[in-house]
């Protein structure tokens, strides 16, 4: 019984999967120009999603108590600069994570 259900999980997921990668196909058709309001949230929504991150992370940093949000500043700044100079976001997430859990232990 136990394996029957979990192929059937799976056969479910996979085929969720697969409808939602065929959705675009399947509402636009697969032929001809992508519409215009597409591509403007394409164009928009990643620099909107990395905004609303930024203020997610840093919504509990108290300014006025010890350490001021100095550990924050620090690493945002890491990975500002280091995103700038070597235009590799895994890098500069990863530095930007370790050098904080650093500064704050």
């Amino acid at each position: 019984m136990g394996d029957l259900h979990s192929g059937l999980l799976v056969a479910v997921i996979a085929l969720v999967t697969l409808l939602l990668r065929a959705l675009p196909f399947i509402i636009f058709g697969g032929k001809g120009k992508t519409p215009a309001f597409i591509t403007y949230l394409s164009n928009v929504l990643p620099c909107a999603i990395m905004g609303m991150l930024i203020v997610y992370c840093l919504r509990g940093t108290e300014l006025l108590k010890a350490p001021y949000g100095i550990p924050e500043l620090i690493a945002g700044g890491t990975v500002v600069f280091l995103h700038l100079w070597k235009k590799n976001t895994l890098l500069s997430i990863a530095v930007g994570t370790i050098l904080y859990m650093f500064l704050v232990q």
